[in-house]
């Protein structure tokens, strides 16, 4: 199974926006985050859409925040570049595991909502500043 990291280079990508007020390209993403900047392309779409940053094209375009890093949530983030629910349930194969299938999919509906609970709760802001804790920085 593939792992979705899309979230979580989100995030990098906009601490990366939140260091500093200048624009960055795509291309010096990428490069922060050790991936291809069409990658990062697509993930910027998303988060340009939701309305978390600004992007212009063109020679001196790149990407920056809309708005403060105080007002954007993680789950902000999230919503904006995961689609669906973080838990997917197989279709039940037989009559006798539909029910075990409902059940586990009450508990997992409730984790979701748990689990952006939390997300709402933590601004890119506060982040920043956990991280910087983190790495001895002030």
């Amino acid at each position: 199974m593939a792992q979705n990291t899309r979230f979580a280079m989100s995030v990098h990508a906009l601490c990366l926006l939140a260091e500093s007020e200048e624009i960055h390209t795509s291309q010096h993403i990428a490069d922060s985050l050790k991936t291809n900047p069409v990658v990062i392309r697509r993930v910027l779409a998303s988060l340009h859409s939701a309305g978390i940053i600004a992007s212009s094209k063109g020679p001196n375009g790149g990407s920056r925040l809309a708005r403060s890093a105080k007002q954007i949530t993680l789950a902000d983030v999230y919503r904006a570049t995961v689609s669906g629910s973080f838990f997917h349930l197989p279709a039940a194969a037989t009559t006798e595991h539909r029910g075990t299938v409902g059940a586990l999919g009450g508990v997992l509906k409730k984790a979701q909502s748990c689990f952006e609970d939390q997300l709402k709760q933590t601004s890119l802001s506060q982040l920043l500043k956990k991280a910087a804790k983190r790495s001895g920085k002030k």
